[in-house]
């Protein structure tokens, strides 16, 4: 199979035939590569460009293109097209067996077996496998990995031919494998438009050009109602649980560019087959159709029906006398506390539910030690919870008693796909207090709620002027506008925390105020002036690499960049190029699917893996890269995981990394550009959310036009959510005892 590279057909092209040696540079959007090629009875290794999407070290190709100069590189091939061969030399069969890409041969084994077999080594690793027990060291155990991989490869090396051809990254043609096994191209060709609802990383618009390659006309059912899929699917990533159906057509249209009419007609086919739900809202005054995807609509029904239960269910703390109690725990714990706190102790200590909300140096941790301190002398079954590894380890810091993860207290069952503690099987426990509760998203809540015990006490804390949930929805915001539940709101800035510029100046920004801005090396809150990108660019490295560090701030541990944006020169995707090669640089890097990959790099994890224990938003270090067994190994603050090469995709590196991504999290040190060049996503939660990331200093780069422009900008992102809503119907009726469609409809849902 012959792969085109997007460039013209030159009258005077010339082949060459080697193995990839190494990459030195990798695109992961296009997959332009410059790559060394070793040629048969070449000494020099050739200088290769062009785009070759997910070519691997040790794969052989026959590359067809010219010779070209370049003024700084020199001689170099232009690939306009390739193919990949099987390896002919023993050096091309010994690198291709030592690349990775046969589980359970690294480079001592690839050695001893072409030094044993030599030229037949492929012949007998496909027909006589059994010989390799002559290699001391290879067992029976061994050569059963071998073989079945082996086996796998020729059988993915089929479907790499076939999404070649469609333009498809062969990248996903281990994952395709995986999900579909040998039956990978019969489903492929029956609906390729369920890749895009089954392999992650797998897009509507890649899976429409391959349907269209593959004959399916533009109005075939499949897509039309797949594409509907993937644009509800789209809004839910951009926040929202449920989409205006009026301006919803106009989306649908863009991307389907077929009549809306026929749109229109498959949405209420969907909705008649329970595959969407359509709600009637109020919006902007008026009642208007919302479309669901089943487990959004659910999910936010669930979260209301679930708060009525609690609220209506006696608790199995006892009563008892709050102003007593406050006036002990003051002189237990030896502080003085301000009357909010003290409202906010006595609503927690009588309320089945409690919102408790402010921001930083507000006094949150003051309070949920005093109900603590208290609540500990009548029961000793309280729960303590947080949406995310690292804000669990710091409540725990805080309370000194244990914090969980959410996703932990919940207990991920591998075999059903879905938690062990749910309705049938409840949490133990009379109080829990659930922190950085703004982070919780829809279905996260969901499945929080119903796993509580009715007779629970449940206090909410977070800060609502934070950015919402990465995930859809805006829960607690809605919950707190809904007024079916107490709330008490922090504002008093402790004198504790009065001397602290990143505090302050954290309240000036919410409040709409223009931030004390100085570069004194003395401040915590420093703010460096300069409008060209690619100075911002250089003080940031330098600030990290040198500046920062010579203060004792460790580059990789203490630091982190956070940018607005991902793409740009001030966004993520070059902020973590940059910042790789000046703090962790390899003569050895590992690519995989466009990424570069360093063993010590710091990565982030980009979705939800329970098999892994790992969750959207945990940073870690990559302590161990080895081909033999296709693996990476991360440490996640002392726990290690490891993926497989065709997993890796879930990985990003995180040098510097969205504020979005960041919430929930804290770092002794946030460096942070601020440019116009991210005006779309300048909102003032945004950059109250970076600043208060930041625990001992705050670095702002940029220009004060920026600062200003984003502190007045009090919008932010529009959520469309039915939770408010739904809470305040569910709040009005008495707890329903029948069960909800939702867990009968929505696999995974039902535990």
């Amino acid at each position: 199979m012959v792969v085109l590279c997007g460039k013209k057909l030159h009258l005077f092209m010339e082949q060459i035939l080697g193995f990839i040696d190494h990459i030195l540079f990798s695109n992961p959007e296009n997959g332009f590569i410059v790559a060394k090629l070793k040629e048969s009875r070449k000494k020099e290794l050739t200088l290769i460009v062009g785009n070759m999407p997910s070519v691997q070290p040790g794969e052989t190709l026959l590359c067809e293109g010219i010779w070209k100069n370049h003024p700084v590189h020199g001689k170099q091939f232009e690939v306009a097209s390739y193919s990949v061969r099987s390896p002919s030399d023993l050096l091309g069969i010994q690198k291709y067996l030592e690349s990775g890409l046969i589980k359970g041969i690294g480079p001592v084994y690839a050695k001893k077996i072409v030094e044993k077999f030599g030229l037949d080594t492929l012949v007998i690793l496909d027909q006589q496998p059994e010989r390799l027990k002559e290699i001391q060291g290879i067992g029976r155990k061994k050569i059963t990995t071998i073989q079945h991989c082996w086996s796998e490869q020729k059988s993915i090396r089929e479907v790499i031919i076939f999404l070649r051809s469609y333009e498809i990254s062969p990248s996903f043609a281990q994952k395709i494998f995986k999900r579909y096994g040998n039956k990978s191209l019969e489903k492929i060709k029956e609906n390729p438009f369920a890749l895009a609802k089954e392999i992650f990383g797998i897009g509507f618009k890649s899976a429409d050009k391959m349907a269209e390659k593959m004959g399916f006309a533009p109005d075939d059912p499949k897509r039309i109602s797949s594409g509907i899929e993937y644009v509800l699917w789209e809004m839910t990533s951009e926040g929202h649980t449920c989409a205006l159906e009026s301006s919803f057509l106009q989306e649908a249209g863009k991307i389907l560019l077929v009549d809306h009419r026929l749109i229109q007609k498959t949405i209420d086919q969907m909705v008649l087959e329970n595959l969407l739900v359509r709600q009637e809202l109020l919006f902007e005054e008026t009642a208007q159709k919302f479309l669901y995807l089943n487990a959004y609509y659910f999910s936010e029904d669930g979260i209301a029906k679930e708060i009525v239960r609690l609220k209506n269910t006696p608790s199995f703390i006892r009563k008892i006398e709050q102003d007593k109690a406050v006036e002990w725990v003051q002189k237990k714990i030896h502080i003085r506390l301000a009357q909010e706190q003290i409202e906010g102790i006595k609503k927690s200590l009588s309320e089945k539910l409690h919102v408790i909300t402010g921001g930083p140096g507000t006094g949150k941790s003051t309070i949920i030690n005093a109900i603590l301190t208290i609540t500990e002398k009548i029961t000793d079954q309280i729960v303590l919870a947080a949406p995310t590894g690292r804000a669990a380890k710091r409540m725990s810091q805080i309370t000194r008693r244990r914090a969980q993860t959410i996703h932990a207290l919940l207990e991920y069952d591998f075999g059903s796909q879905g938690f062990r503690k749910n309705k049938e099987n409840p949490l133990k426990g009379n109080l829990f207090i659930i922190d950085e509760s703004s982070m919780i998203d829809t279905l996260l809540m969901f499945h929080l709620l119903r796993a509580l015990p009715s007779h629970a006490r449940v206090i909410f804390v977070g800060d609502i002027d934070q950015l919402p949930s990465v995930g859809a929805g805006q829960v607690l915001k809605d919950l707190i506008a809904s007024n079916v539940c107490p709330v008490t709101r922090l504002v008093e800035i402790f004198r504790q925390s009065s001397g602290s510029s990143i505090i302050l100046n954290a309240h000036k920004i919410n409040n709409g105020e223009f931030p004390f801005l100085n570069n004194e090396p003395w401040s915590d809150f420093q703010f460096f002036e300069l409008a060209d990108p690619l100075q911002i660019q250089k003080k940031i490295l330098s600030l990290v690499a040198q500046e920062l560090p010579a203060k004792k701030f460790h580059p990789i541990e203490d630091i982190q960049v956070l940018s607005p944006m991902k793409k740009g020169p001030l966004g993520t995707e070059t902020l973590n190029l940059l910042l790789q090669n000046a703090l962790n640089p390899s003569d050895s890097p590992f690519f995989r699917g466009g990424e570069r990959f360093h063993i010590g790099d710091k990565v982030m994890q980009m979705r939800n893996n329970y098999n892994k224990e790992v969750y959207n938003g945990d940073i870690g270090r990559i302590s161990s890269i080895d081909p033999g067994s296709q693996t990476v190994k991360v440490n996640f603050e002392g726990r290690e995981a490891e993926y497989e090469f065709h997993e890796l995709e879930e990985l990003s590196l995180s040098y510097a990394v969205s504020v979005h991504k960041y919430q929930g999290s804290e770092c002794p040190c946030i460096v942070m550009p601020i440019h116009l060049c991210h005006f779309k996503l300048l909102y003032r939660n945004l950059l109250y959310t970076a600043v208060t990331r930041g625990k001992k200093k705050v670095v702002l780069v940029g220009t004060k036009q920026a600062v200003a422009m984003t502190i007045k900008n009090k919008e932010v992102e529009k959520r469309y959510t039915g939770l408010k809503a739904a809470l305040c119907k569910r709040n009005a009726l008495p707890p329903p005892e029948a069960k909800s469609p939702y867990e009968m409809l929505l696999p995974g849902f039902n535990d």
